[in-house]
């Protein structure tokens, strides 16, 4: 299984409310792009990592943050208006070698490898697969600041990322996507391809505001890891 790695990073960070874009934010030492990123480099089953950043980024990314980049060994890709564009000029530049891809949010560092690897798992069984946690509170629908309905959240789920799937099948959905979508599943999902769920985590949190960035502070070391230490240039334990 080789797995080609997108991470979309191009957001304009209009919600985060803090001074610059999220993904340039420290988390704990080191900035949330850098905590997404590393997740995948060392390891054995992915041949590509790609970081879709916007154009006004790129010559920080570039300058500011090149020693991490190329240390390790990350593709800088030009991302689009939309979370979908960006996805779609990762898709056009995955390696020939990939049989797999998976989309990551740059904003989403708190993601344990054992999470992962039963992503890859479960997309190599069926072809699609995403991480997801069910909905546990109550979910009430709201207008001009008054509750006009409330939800029934029997069978609701949060996606979260990553999300994997074979190379054809996310091509193939993103060649007849018409629009928009905020994940690459509801893509796929619209060609008739089932898609897998495993269930996640609610400690995977996507940052979106400044104080999504403090509770990711708070939990990124209560991770569960693996038996075996990894290995590598960005081993958690040398940190």
């Amino acid at each position: 299984m080789k797995v080609s790695v997108i991470i979309p990073a191009a957001g304009a960070s209009r919600r985060f409310g803090g001074k610059g874009k999220k993904i340039f934010q420290r988390l704990r030492d080191r900035p949330v792009f850098v905590r997404s990123v590393e997740l995948f480099v060392n390891r054995d089953d992915v041949c590509q990592v790609q970081l879709v950043v916007a154009a006004d980024d790129m010559e920080t990314m570039k300058t500011q943050h090149a020693a991490s980049i190329g240390f390790m060994g990350v593709q800088l890709t030009a991302g689009g208006a939309e979370r979908t564009d960006s996805v779609r000029n990762g898709l056009a530049k995955v390696a020939d070698e990939a049989d797999f891809v998976c989309v990551h949010d740059a904003v989403r560092p708190c993601v344990s490898s054992l999470w992962i690897d039963a992503a890859f798992a479960a997309a190599a069984k069926t072809g699609a697969a995403i991480l997801a946690y069910p909905v546990h509170g109550t979910l009430k629908k709201v207008s001009g600041g008054r509750v006009v309905a409330t939800a029934d959240r029997e069978g609701l789920w949060e996606a979260q990322t990553p999300q994997v799937f074979r190379k054809d099948i996310l091509q193939a959905a993103y060649a007849a996507a018409d629009g928009s979508a905020t994940d690459d599943a509801a893509l796929v999902e619209a060609t008739g391809q089932p898609v897998a769920v495993v269930p996640g985590d609610p400690r995977n949190i996507k940052i979106t505001t400044a104080s999504d960035l403090a509770l990711a502070a708070a939990v990124i070391g209560s991770l569960p890891k693996p038996k075996r230490a990894a290995s590598g240039p960005f081993d958690e334990a040398r940190w």
